[in-house]
């Protein structure tokens, strides 16, 4: 399987208001459209596009959310994750599972309306890593 283009990173925040900010006024860059919740993964999501990717603002919808760990470890927020297409993402999950990667959970349809799955961070480096399956245009 290989690797496919950089789809985004992700960056974990405790206001996606304030980092909207922040990226407005260091970069000048805009949302790709307005906040949303993703229930499903327990976020509320923004994507600020960039010339040859996005940036995924993610910010907590409950105190049972994945993120609410990483921003107690990061209060300020940070890097999150970054997120590889692939083409077809149940044999790029099979393949990542046979090599010995620790594949959290099923896919499940992610932020940008694909489906995705996450590797372990201990099995790629110390990176959490979202696999995405390629948008069809």
């Amino acid at each position: 399987m290989p690797l496919g283009r950089l789809n985004h990173i992700g960056i974990a925040t405790p206001s996606i208001e304030r980092s909207l900010e922040l990226y407005r006024t260091m970069f000048g860059a805009e949302p790709h459209g307005p906040p949303f919740d993703l229930q499903a993964q327990g976020v509320r999501v923004c994507l600020v596009d960039m010339p040859n990717s996005q940036i995924e603002l993610i910010e907590p919808l409950g105190s049972d959310s994945p993120v609410v760990r990483f921003l107690e470890k990061n209060p300020a927020g940070g890097q999150h994750h970054v997120c590889f297409e692939v083409p077809e993402i149940h044999a790029a999950r099979a393949e990542l599972g046979a090599k010995g990667a620790r594949v959290l959970g099923e896919p499940r349809i992610g932020a940008h309306g694909t489906p995705v799955f996450f590797v372990h961070p201990k099995d790629m480096g110390g990176v959490l890593v979202e696999i995405m399956e390629s948008p069809r245009a």
